[in-house]
Order: C-alpha cells, then sequence, then structure tokens
C-alpha cells in the first residue's frame, strides 16, 4: 500500500497529468499526418522538455510516443498512407473498411485495440525491469563489453537488409562518439582544434537532424515528384460508425494474441514494430473463422495490427531500463530524454532513482487510458489533420528542429551539426544504412569503449573462456554473423545460377 500511494503521489500530479496529456494530444496530430512518425516527433520535442520536472518531461515524450504509434492508423484507414512500416496491416484492413463507408468503425476498433495492447505491455514493463535489472548488476565488465558487441550485431542483423550495413553504420556512430577530450587523459579526439567539440557532438542536434530533418528532406523529395491522396468515405448509415456486440467478440482473441506477439517482439532489441504487426496480422489470418475477408475490410485485421504494434512501446524499454541498452530508435530518443535531465537509464537506475521510476511507471500506466479519451474525443479533428498542406507540415517541423538545435547548445553550431546530419540521415536512408544502429552506436559508444578498457585490465591475458558469459554472447554473436553471411552466400548463389 505504501508503494501504491507513492506512485499516486509522484504520477498523479496535475502537471504530469497534464503533460502526458499533451503529449498524447501532439503524438496523435503528428501520427495521423502520412509520413510522421513517433521517432521524429519525439526528436523534435525533446528540447522542449529542458525546463520541465523528470518524470513530467518523460512521460510527455512517452505520450507523444504513445499518441503518434495510436494515430499512425488514421491516416492508414483513411487515405491507406501508412505513416510507419508497422502501420501497413492496419491500412490492409482498414481502408477498404473507410471504402465501404465504415471508417470511424475502424477507427474505434483501432483506438481500442492500440489501449489494451499498450495497458498490458505497460504491466509487462513494470514486472520485468527490477529483476533483469538485478541480473544486469551482477553482469561484470567482460560480459558487459561482449553483451554491447552482441546488442549491436543482433540489432544491425534485424535492421536492415545488409549485416555489413548495419555495423557500418553502428561503427561510425561509435567513432562520433569518441569525439571530445578523452575521459581519462583529457587528449583531444577529432576536434580539429576546435573548442566547440571538447564536450563531444551534441546528441540531441544529431538525434533531431538524422531522424527528423532527414525524414523531412525525403518527404519534400517525394512531394515534389508527385504524391497520392485520399478521401474519407461515409456511407451515412448510423450503424457504419459503430462497433457490434458480435464485432467486439470477434476482436478479442486477435487483440490478446498481438498483444503478446508485440510485447515479446519488443523486449528483443531491433526487431521493430513493423515485424509485430505483421506477424500478429497474418496470425490473426490464420486463427480466424474468415480467413479469405482479410484485405477486404476484417476489422480482426486492424485490431491484430494495431495491439501488436502498440504493445511494442512499453515492452521496448524493458532492456533500456534494465540493462542501459536502447533496442530501438524510439528507446534511443528516449535514453536522450533521460540523459539530459541527469538519469542515466541502466540497472543502477532502480536504486539511484527510486522515486523517478515509481512516478514513471505511474505516468506509463496513466497515459493508456487518457490515450483512449482522447482519441474518442478528439476523433473528428484527427480525421482532419491528414489533409494538413506538406508546405506547412515542412515548415513547422524545420522551426521547431532549428529550435530545439540551438536551445541544447545555446548557439548555432547545433543548428549546423543538425543540419549536416540531417543530409547524413538523408545518404543513411536512401542508400539503405540503417540509422537505428547508427543512433544506438553513438548513444552507448562511451559505455562500450568503457567497458573494452576495463576488460583489457581485468582479463590480464585470460582467455575468453574464463568468463562465461562473455563466452556465451561471443559465440551468438559469431552464430548470427555466420547465419547472415550463409544465408547471403546462398542468394548470391543462387543469383548466378539464374543468370
Amino acid at each position: 500500500m505504501d508503494t501504491i500511494v507513492t506512485v499516486i503521489s509522484l504520477s498523479l500530479t496535475p502537471a504530469n497529468i497534464a503533460f502526458v496529456a499533451l503529449g498524447l494530444f501532439i503524438g496523435y496530430i503528428v501520427g495521423a499526418i502520412p509520413g510522421m512518425g513517433k521517432a521524429t516527433a519525439a526528436a523534435v520535442a525533446i528540447p522542449l522538455t529542458y525546463s520541465m520536472a523528470p518524470v513530467a518531461a518523460i512521460g510527455f515524450l512517452i505520450g507523444i510516443a504513445k499518441g503518434s504509434t495510436a494515430g499512425n492508423a488514421v491516416s492508414a484507414i483513411l487515405i491507406n498512407t501508412p505513416g510507419e512500416p508497422s502501420s501497413v496491416p492496419t491500412a490492409l484492413d482498414g481502408y477498404p473498411l473507410a471504402r465501404q463507408g465504415k471508417g470511424r468503425k475502424a477507427l474505434i476498433v483501432a483506438l481500442v485495440a492500440s489501449t489494451i495492447g499498450d495497458f498490458l505491455s505497460t504491466w509487462l514493463l513494470i514486472f520485468l525491469t527490477a529483476p533483469l535489472a538485478d541480473i544486469a548488476v551482477r553482469i561484470g565488465k567482460v560480459d558487459l563489453a561482449a553483451i554491447f558487441i552482441f546488442a549491436l550485431t543482433f540489432i544491425a542483423a534485424l535492421s536492415g537488409k545488409s549485416l555489413s550495413k548495419g555495423l557500418i553504420s553502428a561503427l561510425i556512430g561509435i567513432i562520433l562518439a569518441t569525439v571530445g577530450l578523452e575521459p581519462e587523459t583529457a587528449v583531444q579526439r577529432l576536434t580539429f582544434g576546435s573548442i566547440r567539440l571538447f564536450d563531444g557532438l551534441p546528441l540531441i542536434a544529431i538525434a533531431i537532424g538524422i531522424v527528423a530533418v532527414a525524414e523531412m528532406i525525403i518527404q519534400l523529395e517525394e512531394h515534389l515528384s508527385g504524391g497520392a491522396g485520399g478521401k474519407v468515405l461515409d456511407s451515412g448509415n448510423p450503424s457504419d460508425n459503430r462497433v457490434s456486440a458480435s464485432e467486439w467478440k470477434r476482436v478479442v482473441r486477435p487483440i490478446f494474441g498481438g498483444t503478446l506477439i508485440g510485447s515479446f517482439v519488443g523486449i528483443l532489441p531491433g526487431l521493430g514494430a513493423a515485424i509485430a504487426s505483421f506477424a500478429s496480422y497474418g496470425l490473426a489470418q490464420k486463427m480466424s473463422r474468415e480467413p479469405d475477408s482479410f484485405g477486404k475490410g476484417n476489422v480482426e485485421g486492424v485490431a491484430a495490427a494495431e495491439s501488436a504494434d502498440n504493445a511494442v512501446i512499453p515492452s521496448s524499454m524493458i532492456p533500456l531500463l534494465a540493462m542501459g541498452i536502447p533496442g530501438s530508435v524510439i528507446a534511443a530518443i528516449l535514453a536522450a530524454g533521460f540523459t539530459m535531465h541527469g538519469i542515466i537509464p541502466g540497472p543502477m537506475v532502480m536504486r539511484d532513482s527510486p522515486d523517478f521510476m515509481l512516478g514513471l511507471f505511474g505516468a506509463l500506466l496513466m497515459a493508456s487510458p487518457l490515450m483512449l479519451i482522447i482519441g474518442l474525443l478528439g476523433m473528428r479533428l484527427f480525421i482532419r489533420v491528414v489533409v494538413v498542406p506538406f508546405p506547412y507540415l515542412f515548415a513547422g517541423v524545420i522551426f521547431f528542429s532549428i529550435t530545439g538545435a540551438y536551445l541544447q547548445a545555446g548557439e548555432t553550431f547545433g543548428v549546423f551539426v543538425m543540419l549536416a546530419f540531417g543530409f547524413v540521415g538523408y545518404f543513411l536512408k536512401k542508400f539503405e544504412f540503417p540509422f537505428v544502429t547508427f543512433i544506438i552506436g553513438f548513444i552507448i559508444g562511451p559505455q562500450l569503449e568503457l567497458a573494452v578498457r576495463q576488460s583489457i585490465v581485468i582479463m590480464k591475458g585470460e582467455s575468453i573462456t574464463s568468463f562465461p558469459v562473455a563466452l556465451g554472447f561471443a559465440l551468438f554473436t559469431a552464430a548470427i554473423v555466420l547465419h547472415v553471411g550463409f544465408k547471403t552466400f546462398k542468394r548470391l548463389r543462387a543469383g548466378h545460377e539464374q543468370t
């Protein structure tokens, strides 16, 4: 009871409720805009949290992430334009429903499925973070170095089509993380004599540039080349705007199945929400009594995809809070928000900042019912957002990006860094180098360097076989590399035989 009272007192304050609700509202609007994603919105919003209390700030950012994930269903259902790859399965059945005049029904099912998936996954986060953190505390530096290398390899293998490109992207991030004064000897590294680089490259400016600015450049390119549009259809029949009791019964199993799949995928670093939503959609189709109706306007498909998509957000924070390893883009951006407020995510955060963690858990749970309320009340407004002209969208995102980069650095240097990495992010995406591994490599670079240095001292010439945990993760890493290499060899051989 004392713990419950503490959680309520720390999280259910007027300021925290207001900021979580504001984040959800902004996230919904951003998610409803075609082409906008939670990572872009969260990266732009980080500088806005400078003056907030830590719980309110992280709650605000998580609200944006959760709201935009649920809001992606708006554009996917109404105009067949998924905001993110994870919303593609939603569009497969959501858009046909909209074409039949049942767009509001599809939106209601998507919203309820999103809320349930998010709420149940949040409880999983609360129950698993502390036990995993307790295990992580007992891990030595040699083991930690092996885990970091395994995590980067695992994420690189899953976040793109090429393992080599993923590892190259991560390596670039790690190298750029060494810019500045070396922590032990104060030797300048990659500063080129500039005093502005003594403290390293600004993380927020890089995150905004490589996520938000790069995305806007790509959106501008697509806009100039011409884009497709759509319109919302309404049959005028009130029954088409309501979900019947029989339809609610049909979506119960897809919702809970999608929640389990999304939670499992979120815990594994690098898999991403797209894999969860596609896997959940496929499973729902196989288990449905009407599998042939999928792709033609089946509410089960919408429920399965949205529950899995939204369950990924809370569960993806488990490796971040328990081990300090961000396993996704949004987790990496949230890690930047944690660091900015003086909180280092990882196994010691439960001990060093218990009040913050209890308040954060309360804010996460509070976000789920707020998401449902805001979604229902603002559905008419969110529907209108899909027709925002691109020039206004582009100008708004770039304005907030420049403002955020300037506020962090306190001068135009941060803006130039942001713009430079905007073009870096553009070319990374164009040449299919996963920017996820770049950001994660940049964030964990200092920790990886320290772990490797300490490992060299601790081992003192000993074999890695003396460290069973490190040996296990080294074997896992080697297995991933061999597996991906074997698959690549078979694909190249098959292509050679066809030619």
